[in-house]
């Protein structure tokens, strides 16, 4: 069964941490309908969704794809980059446990599960301003005595590596090259984000359907030209706090 790990929208969510963004007003309500629409649209597309309760202590706490990295075998729970989220694994920990053995990154190596990509026994890991060489050098450690290769990507002008490539299912990538080496996706079908849509490459694939946010319609015409079936959702509010639509799940079979 395929789980979907969620966390409500914390009310202190307007106080998130940016880095590529100006901040702006965030409709704390908008953002709660917005993603309670995400989680029906996980469910409807399969996914067991456990949704935890929203933590007011943590801004950033919607997003709960960074504290931890779950792979076939084990869940990581990481050390982030930006130090006022480090306490938001501790929740997510305790349910990870159920399904899990638990590893750790520890200080000082820095990862956020936003700068991990995986492509079967393939975790490509984003060198940013959250995730350190020490952090990819802990991952590969953790990951390859279970048969996975770590690859480090570097990344430019965005937060994490998935805010400039997802992988779309096979060997198909979307992304915005400008944010990273493309030539380090060798053999891969990559497609190219609109030109006017320069943060449209953050995509999460369930099943054989891609969500994806209404905000990039000339991508979306692009993914939907190129034979992918694309459900549109409205992630206006989050994105506003840097998130997208792979930030706010931790997606895993049980």
């Amino acid at each position: 069964m395929l789980i979907a790990l969620t966390r409500g929208v914390s009310p202190t969510l307007a106080d998130c941490e940016l880095q590529e963004l100006d901040r702006e007003p965030i409709d704390i309500a908008r953002a709660v309908e917005q993603h309670r629409a995400y989680e029906q649209c996980l469910e409807d597309l399969g996914a067991r969704v456990i949704a935890l309760p929203a933590e007011p202590r943590f801004p950033d706490g919607v997003f709960v794809e960074d504290p931890a990295l779950v792979l076939d075998e084990i869940a990581i729970m990481t050390r982030m980059g930006a130090e006022s989220r480090r306490g938001e694994g501790e929740s997510l920990e305790k349910t990870l446990a159920e399904f899990r053995p638990i590893a750790r990154i520890q200080a000082p190596a820095t990862l956020e599960g936003g700068d991990v990509m995986r492509i079967g026994k393939k975790l490509y890991a984003g060198l940013s301003r959250r995730t350190n060489a020490e952090g990819i050098g802990q991952l590969r450690d953790l990951a390859e005595p279970f048969g996975y290769q770590v690859v480090a990507v570097p990344v430019r002008g965005c937060l994490h590596l998935k805010s400039a490539c997802c992988c779309l299912g096979g060997e198909t990538i979307l992304a915005n090259r400008a944010w990273i080496d493309s030539a380090l996706f060798e053999g891969f079908r990559v497609l190219d984000v609109a030109s006017e849509e320069s943060r449209g490459a953050n995509i999460l694939r369930v099943g054989d359907k891609l969500i994806y946010p209404d905000a990039f319609p000339r991508t979306r015409e692009l993914l939907e030209k190129s034979g992918f079936s694309v459900r549109g959702i409205d992630a206006s509010e989050l994105a506003k706090a840097e998130g997208g639509v792979t930030c706010t799940s931790i997606l895993f079979d049980a």
